[in-house]
C-alpha cells in the first residue's frame, strides 16, 4: 500500500488523501532484467514509481488547493516526472534527494561545472545529527 497522509502545519493528522494498492507480478529475476533493460527508457506509467504521481494527483483533487499543499517524499520519490507533475499542477514538494541531478547553472559557472548540481547548490552545515541503534529481534515462527 502506498498512501498519502494530510497533516496540518502543527502536525495534526487529517486523514488519508490517496491510497494505492498494488502487487508485484514478478519477484524472481528482476535484478537480471535490469541488466538487460535500461530503466530510464521505460515509460513511467509502467513502473512502480508511477504511484507517486497518482497519489500527488489524487491528493490535490481531494484537497482542491494545490498551492496550499507540500508533498513530502523519501528518496524513492526522487523522480524527474514527479517534479514535472508538481510544477504542472502548481503544488510544492519536499523530497529527500537520491540523485545528484543537474540544477539551474549559476550565470558565472562553466557548462560542465559540478557547482550546478543539486548537492553543491543546497549544501549547508548540518543542523544536527542523531544516531539510532536498531535491535533486530526474531518473531516466533520466523527464520
Amino acid at each position: 500500500m502506498h498512501s498519502s497522509l494530510a497533516v496540518t502545519l502543527t502536525g495534526t493528522p487529517l486523514g488519508l488523501t490517496a491510497v494505492k494498492f498494488w502487487t508485484r507480478t514478478k519477484f524472481k529475476g528482476t535484478l537480471a532484467l535490469k541488466r538487460h533493460i535500461n530503466p530510464t527508457r521505460v515509460p513511467i506509467e509502467t513502473k512502480e514509481s508511477h504511484r507517486w504521481l497518482e497519489n500527488l494527483r489524487q491528493s490535490i483533487a481531494l484537497v482542491g488547493a494545490p498551492e496550499r499543499c507540500v508533498h513530502v517524499g523519501d528518496r524513492e520519490s526522487d523522480i524527474y516526472e514527479l517534479y514535472c507533475t508538481a510544477q504542472d499542477l502548481g503544488t510544492s514538494f519536499l523530497v529527500r534527494v537520491q540523485t545528484n541531478r543537474l540544477a539551474e547553472r549559476p550565470a558565472d559557472a562553466a557548462p560542465h561545472d559540478p557547482a550546478h548540481r543539486v548537492f553543491a547548490q543546497v549544501a549547508s552545515p548540518w543542523a544536527g545529527r542523531h544516531r539510532i541503534t536498531s535491535i533486530r529481534t526474531r518473531r516466533p515462527g520466523c527464520r
